[in-house]
């Protein structure tokens, strides 16, 4: 069974507030726990999986800012 995207229910539709905002929250808990993966690397010698963890944590930045303003 599909939605109707006529009646809201398909691909279009935008999430509600409060799932787009509990949705970047568990963004930005990952965001910073990777933050926190890649200053220990660093802090640790390990540049290349401090480089990663950074990238990491941009990219669930990003993910988290597209899911609350775009839906």
């Amino acid at each position: 069974m599909s939605a109707d995207p006529a009646q809201g229910g398909g691909a279009g539709a935008r999430r509600p507030l409060l799932e787009r905002l509990g949705l970047a929250g568990i963004a930005v808990v990952l965001a910073v726990l990777f933050g926190g993966v890649a200053v220990a690397s660093w802090i640790g010698g390990e540049p290349f999986l401090a480089v990663m963890a950074g990238i990491g944590a941009l990219m669930t930045a990003w993910a988290g800012a597209i899911t609350l303003f775009r839906g």
